[in-house]
């Protein structure tokens, strides 16, 4: 006869082991599909009308879903100025801290994310007007270009993907 501590630890291992089959045996059909991530081949890119607020420009970066199909975004995109031969102008953006959410965007739907930078007439120090901006979706990894003409001055950041207000 086992010891009454083996025996207590050989039947939480079996009940584990039984559960873990149980889970295991749960039809395919009856599990919930999951909303998959937006790509850029599926995306188109715009910018929105610049506007500016207490010494700041704000930039709407709008996603367009051109799939077929609902698909998610959730968090930062990744956001770069590049000059004209797509070289990138000092740093990337920086995530502004906002709260993050999943936002799913069915197809020919827009979101967006917004871009910070200081006035030029703030007296930070800018950097050299861009040409383009290389943007990644949130959880992407193929880099987007955009042309647009944009001077970074002190702060750089952008806000998380949100649904249209």
């Amino acid at each position: 006869m086992l010891p009454r501590k083996r025996r207590a630890a050989l039947t939480v291992t079996a009940l584990i082991a039984a559960a873990t089959a149980a889970v295991g045996t749960v039809p395919a059909a009856q599990a919930a599909p999951a909303t998959p991530t937006c790509q850029a081949a599926g995306l188109s890119l715009s910018v929105g009308q610049e506007q500016g607020a207490a010494g700041s420009i704000l930039v709407p970066v709008n996603f367009t879903n051109t799939s077929t199909h609902t698909c998610a975004l959730r968090g930062f995109p990744g956001v770069s100025v590049l000059d004209v031969n797509h070289h990138q102008i000092g740093s990337p953006a920086s995530r502004d801290g906002s709260p993050v959410t999943t936002v799913a965007v069915r197809p020919g739907r827009t979101v967006s994310a917004t871009i910070r930078t200081n006035d030029a007439g703030t007296g930070l120090a800018c950097q050299r007007t861009s040409d383009y901006l290389g943007i990644y979706p949130p959880a992407g990894f193929q880099q987007m270009l955009i042309p647009y003409r944009l001077q970074v001055c002190g702060v750089f950041e952008t806000g998380p993907v949100q649904a249209a207000g």
